[in-house]
């Protein structure tokens, strides 16, 4: 019973859960590009393990200055730490990886 005990311990552990935030302007072509890579980065790489929020600056423009937001679309890794920005359509994969600090998986 001390090993059932034990696994049941393991699962009961969450993991570890990336906060994203994306800056947006609107439903401009790179906005929407972005919102789709970076669904795409999510599933492969951090499945069950995120949430996304999109912060469309259009609506609220006034949200830009938490994070200092200079261009868009930009994502900016929250959690976990450290804070990460990375600014673009999120199309280049390898540095969207290498930017969140995700190694690929080996499939």
């Amino acid at each position: 019973m001390d090993e059932v005990d034990s696994v049941e311990d393991i699962r009961d552990e969450e993991p570890e859960v990336w906060i994203l935030k994306l800056y947006v302007a609107g439903q401009s072509p790179k906005s929407v590009e972005a919102f789709k890579n970076l669904k795409k980065i999510c599933k492969e790489h951090l499945e069950g393990r995120y949430k996304i929020k999109v912060i469309d600056l259009l609506e609220n423009p006034e949200l830009s200055k938490g994070d200092q937001i200079l261009a868009v679309p930009t994502l900016i890794r929250e959690l976990p730490p450290p804070m990460t920005k990375i600014v673009g359509n999120l199309s280049n994969e390898e540095k969207v990886l290498v930017g969140l600090d995700l190694q690929p998986d080996d499939g």
